[in-house]
């Protein structure tokens, strides 16, 4: 699992091309932002509440972004595809939630070592940066064999829409409540080096941009009318 988890991050991060200081997007979004720099050491071995409410808000707007987003839908609408190298809705779903369980575990990897605070100065980017860089759909990836949609655990969007809102539900409860110190915990990768409080942003990021891609679905000329 653990081969699998750093592939599937380098996957994530290969779509990542900003660096730590370039021009932030603006997100159209009622999030408070965070510093545009990184601290070198992260003095709290808590999160601040600033750092809660902010990923709490992320997580639980993106959260519902997927389930505005299929609303309504009805099956030939959920199963239409653009083009034949192209998702439809119900195979964006099952990504997202795929996604959402096997990224949670690297989170919960990343918290299972010692402490590393000193790692925290070769930060790639900071917590703008990473979400304004895993939701920019100009930059794209293909995904980790195991979390394409023909090899989905899902068998229906039922059964992945409900895998989604547990898990994401479980996750915002662990943000509201750990005492863990996440910002200390760092994990130094090929791709970068990314602090676990940002692993928890991008969960939220990588639903946002799975999100972004069911609406280009719906948007096509050719998507099924109700």
């Amino acid at each position: 699992m653990k081969r699998t988890n750093t592939w599937l991050l380098l996957a994530f991060f290969s779509i990542t091309a900003s660096p730590i200081n370039a021009q932030q997007e603006n997100r159209n979004t009622k999030i408070t932002t965070m510093p545009a720099t990184v601290p070198a050491l992260a003095k709290d071995t808590v999160l601040t509440p600033h750092e809660r409410e902010y990923a709490t808000r992320f997580l639980q707007e993106t959260g519902t972004g997927v389930f505005n987003a299929v609303k309504g839908l009805n099956d030939i609408q959920l199963s239409y595809k653009p083009a034949m190298d192209k998702w439809s809705v119900e195979e964006c779903v099952k990504h997202i939630a795929a996604a959402e369980r096997e990224l949670w575990v690297m989170v919960e990897q990343s918290l299972q070592q010692p402490a590393n605070p000193d790692k925290r100065t070769a930060l790639t980017f900071t917590d703008e940066a990473l979400i304004a860089a895993v939701e920019d759909r100009s930059h794209k990836s293909k995904t980790f064999a195991a979390l394409e949609p023909a090899n989905s655990p899902y068998k229906t969007m039922t059964e992945a829409l409900s895998s989604f809102k547990e898990n994401r539900e479980k996750l915002i409860t662990f943000i509201n409540s750990t005492q863990k110190d996440l910002r200390n915990h760092v994990s130094v990768l090929p791709m970068g080096t990314y602090d676990a409080y940002q692993f928890i942003l991008l969960i939220s990021a990588h639903t946002s941009r799975h999100t972004k891609q069911i609406e280009e679905v719906k948007a096509n000329t050719n998507f099924p009318k109700n």
